[in-house]
């Protein structure tokens, strides 16, 4: 039977579905839980998994003063073996499922190659952690700079001392605040919980100022919190009936959005927020709630613009 649809429409579908998902590698314990997230997360979408890495090269002047030739060779030898560590990591991820995976050994700046191939990727994931390529910070100047600048939706996996990171469970949480963003993130939040067989927190938490600041004494906050409620219901209606299958459990709090969404994580599998919230200007490259919690959840946390 001839379908309905366009051939146009069939290409399209065809070409998302292969949208690879990108992840860092730098050899470090967080850069391997990234990947074995990354995996499974690649086998749940049936998508293609690219494992990137990166090596410093000698410029045009050849090599600097001091600096063993040798040294140049060490590093391809290192890259090299963490691509096959991070390929057997992915493979007992993905164990019992197919996985198409690529191997990228690139020359340039990782922050700068991981931004690049965003641009037709599906998802890019970066670990948090301190030590190698994704250091400098709490979070890291490359995941910051990739959260900050990347295409695609970002995954930030931190490294947990005592727990896979595939072995945490709990629902998926998405913080719904209304904004462009926070549509996307919604989408994707509602995906990611069928993909895994989870309820969903949506969590609204509409105060942006301190939960402990005095208020104005002439506000019906029942009103309030009601007309909010009823913003909540109306980010979720449609999506709810695409993913019938999906339980959503909404959350309507006076607090910061950082704040609460903070304490879901602790009971959370993955936490997903839009780049920039209803308050962010258009000049910010990440909200101010998206950047907290980059910098504090151990749960994954997946950024969507």
């Amino acid at each position: 039977m001839v379908g309905t649809g366009s051939s146009s429409e069939f290409e399209e579908t065809i070409m998302t579905a292969q949208h690879p998902i990108v992840v860092g590698v730098d050899g470090s314990q967080s850069s391997l839980q990234a990947v074995s997230w990354a995996a499974q997360e690649a086998a749940l979408r049936s998508a293609p998994l690219t494992l990137v890495t990166t090596m410093f090269v000698p410029g045009t002047y050849g090599v600097p003063i001091g600096v063993p030739a040798s040294l140049f060779e060490e590093e391809e030898l290192d890259g090299k073996r963490r691509l096959a560590q991070a390929e057997e990591v992915a493979a007992q991820a993905a164990a019992g499922h197919t996985l198409d995976v690529d191997t990228a050994f690139c020359t340039g700046v990782p922050s700068g190659e991981l931004i690049e191939r965003s641009k037709s990727a599906r998802m890019v994931v970066v670990g948090a952690h301190r030590h190698g390529f994704f250091d400098r910070a709490v979070l890291g100047s490359v995941s910051a700079a990739v959260v900050a600048h990347a295409h695609a939706p970002v995954a930030v996996v931190r490294g947990l001392p005592h727990t896979e990171v595939n072995a945490i469970s709990g629902p998926v949480v998405v913080g719904v605040d209304s904004s462009a963003h926070s549509e996307s993130a919604i989408t994707l939040a509602f995906e990611e919980a069928a993909l895994r067989g989870v309820d969903m927190v949506a969590v609204h938490a509409w105060s942006d100022i301190d939960l402990y600041a005095p208020f104005p004494s002439d506000v019906d906050w029942a009103q309030v919190e009601t007309r909010e409620r009823a913003l909540l219901s109306e980010s979720m209606a449609g999506r709810a009936e695409e993913f019938p299958d999906v339980t959503v459990r909404p959350v309507v709090v006076m607090d910061q959005p950082a704040r609460n969404l903070r304490e879901q994580s602790e009971h959370a599998q993955l936490i997903v927020v839009g780049s920039r919230g209803r308050g962010g200007f258009t000049s910010m490259l990440l909200g101010s709630t998206s950047r907290a919690l980059a910098h504090s959840v151990t749960c994954p946390l997946l950024v969507v613009r």
